[in-house]
């Protein structure tokens, strides 16, 4: 098998011939023949003006680039796609996919032995790994870092749990113009993704478990030396897997691997997000996520990380105390230790390098848990054929058993005409219900699930109602919300036949979300539905993006790219 720089040569017809070119042309970049004949790391460049997220990209690189060199191997760093969460139109999931298929193209088309993926905001993790996953060459996964704290009048803040949470009271005029303008630039005071257990964090941590990356590496903070420090660490690791071939992603994503990361995504009560992009990656490789699986799972681990927005503290703080190692070593037999990682050390040996840190309140032990169960539920019934999901360690407990009153919105367009008119008729036991809001219907299923509290409600004190979509939400939010509801509006889902004034039950403790109208007339409004609300774009990714997206179910990939491919 060729390597180094003799990798997929340009198909000239003439072998000798593209190698003699490849290197007449390398070469003046001013690399010399030394340089040329040693094994390859490619290294992906995610830096973007638009993603202050990846602000500390550039300086991840060059340490990832030293480490590689001292190990004996050439970096060579490449651009992918950069998404950043509040930068991207309609949303960034909606691009996740594309990013996935322009890094993993990238890898198969340029030579390198083994690859090193910088990501963070807010789908760059996933869309890396699902890459890597396909791609299958050696690959270590580094991700950027959370933000350090933020403090705003002796309190401290963090985006966007904080931002959410400050932006309702000013919604509610509890605070006002002058004080949401200080507390605008306090909510992000470094580069780095957010630093409560949002998406970012989450898949950060997930991937620590999975054994992609570095012991630590899902935690320390972006602006950190020990952020590069662990940079050029892994830039060494990659240069060893690119000189022994090993191992592949597919060597290390094991049924095991998957089990960890959903037991750590149920621990650190997690996005609701990683479960789709858990369900994602699993679908490029022959191990698919079970959401009945993942909700046992969830029965049988408790929430012992206290971090915003389940519980009080920070990623920097969730670091100092230890990080996902001393997790997983409270966890104990939870994890599947036995599960290898890149550095080829195992979690077993991971876990006992945990550091024990005296008096720390961020991860609990077992017996002391922030909840007896995980972050994370998964719903059934006639609302949800297929699943819906919630995060009940976030949800407001009075609201986890609850019947009320449909209030229906159309679409997000409709939810932003009316969801602050006085005359809306809306009380606060009722359910907010927004529609056509899925992987099809938005198009790109965008964290609107967290609808906001109707401006006449918020100023009359209500903090919280029940809210169900077929949306996603961001995993810094908090609520009673249900989200990802199955298959989505847009596809005829069952949702799709909720009128307001309907009753809708909700009851988590039995995992059910309900409409409590008849199977007759719910056949009856069945009967006057197309078959599908979404608009089949003329031309281009969106065309692309509109046939070939999957349901949340399946990790909203294309149906395309995962292993089985595309059904007939």
């Amino acid at each position: 098998m060729a390597d180094g720089l003799r990798k997929g040569l340009t198909a000239y017809g003439d072998s000798g011939f593209s190698l003699f070119l490849r290197k007449a042309f390398i070469k003046a970049m001013g690399y010399s023949d030394d340089a040329l004949d040693r094994p390859i790391v490619g290294i992906t460049n995610t830096h973007s003006d638009y993603n202050p997220c990846h602000g500390n990209a550039p300086q991840i690189i060059e340490a990832v680039k030293r480490g590689v060199m001292l190990a004996g191997a050439m970096p060579m760093v490449f651009p992918t796609i950069s998404i950043a969460e509040s930068f991207a139109h309609p949303t960034s999931m909606y691009l996740r996919n594309l990013m996935a298929m322009d890094t993993e193209e990238m890898i198969r088309a340029q030579p390198m032995d083994a690859v090193v993926v910088i990501g963070g905001c807010d789908k760059t993790l996933p869309a890396q790994v699902m890459a890597a996953v396909s791609a299958d060459l050696p690959t270590v996964v580094i991700p950027v870092g959370p933000m350090v704290v933020g403090h705003h009048k002796g309190e401290v803040l963090g985006a966007c749990t904080d931002c959410r949470r400050l932006w309702a009271k000013y919604r509610a005029g509890e605070i006002d113009d002058a004080e949401i303008e200080a507390v605008n630039g306090r909510l992000a005071p470094s580069v780095g993704t957010c630093m409560v257990m949002g998406t970012a964090s989450t898949m950060a941590c997930m991937i620590e478990a999975m054994g992609l990356s570095l012991p630590m590496s899902a935690t320390i903070p972006a602006p950190h030396a020990e952020r590069f420090r662990s940079a050029e660490a892994s830039g060494r690791v990659a240069a060893a897997m690119a000189k022994a071939k090993g191992p592949r992603p597919s060597e290390i994503l094991t049924p095991a691997a998957f089990r960890n990361a959903q037991v750590v995504l149920q621990a650190i009560g997690g996005s609701t997000n990683g479960l789709i992009h858990l369900t994602a990656i699993a679908g490029r490789v022959p191990h698919r996520i079970d959401l009945d699986d993942f909700d046992a799972i969830g029965r049988k681990v408790p929430v012992l990380v206290d971090l915003k927005p389940s519980g009080a503290h920070y990623m920097e703080h969730f670091h100092h105390a230890g990080g996902v190692p001393k997790l997983m070593a409270q966890l104990g037999d939870l994890i599947e230790l036995d599960a290898s990682t890149v550095t080829g050390a195992t979690l077993r040996e991971v876990v006992a390098q945990a550091e024990d840190v005296p008096g720390q309140d961020v991860i609990r032990s077992r017996d002391n848990p922030i909840r007896c169960e995980g972050g994370l539920a998964v719903l059934h019934g006639n609302l949800a054929p297929r699943g819906a999901l919630i995060k009940h360690a976030a949800a407001s407990p009075g609201l986890l058993q609850h019947t009320g009153r449909a209030v229906v919105f159309e679409t997000l367009e409709d939810m932003a005409r009316r969801i602050d008119d006085p005359d809306l008729d809306v009380a606060a036991d009722d359910v907010l219900v927004l529609r056509n809001a899925g992987p099809k219907g938005a198009p790109g299923m965008p964290e609107a699930g967290y609808l906001p509290i109707p401006l006449k409600l918020a100023r009359a004190g209500v903090k919280d109602m029940v809210r169900i979509s077929d949306a996603r939400m961001s995993g810094t939010a908090f609520g009673t919300i249900v989200l990802h509801i199955t298959p989505e509006s847009a596809e005829g889902g069952p949702l799709a036949l909720v009128q307001t004034g309907d009753r809708i039950a909700l009851d988590v403790a039995a995992r059910r979300i309900d409409l409590l109208v008849d199977d007759a007339e719910l056949t009856r409004r069945r009967t006057a539905l197309p078959a599908t609300t979404a608009i089949r774009p003329a031309r281009g990714y969106a065309q692309l993006f509109h046939d070939a997206v999957l349901q949340a179910d399946e990790g909203c990939d294309f149906d395309f790219l995962t292993a089985a491919g595309r059904r007939a």
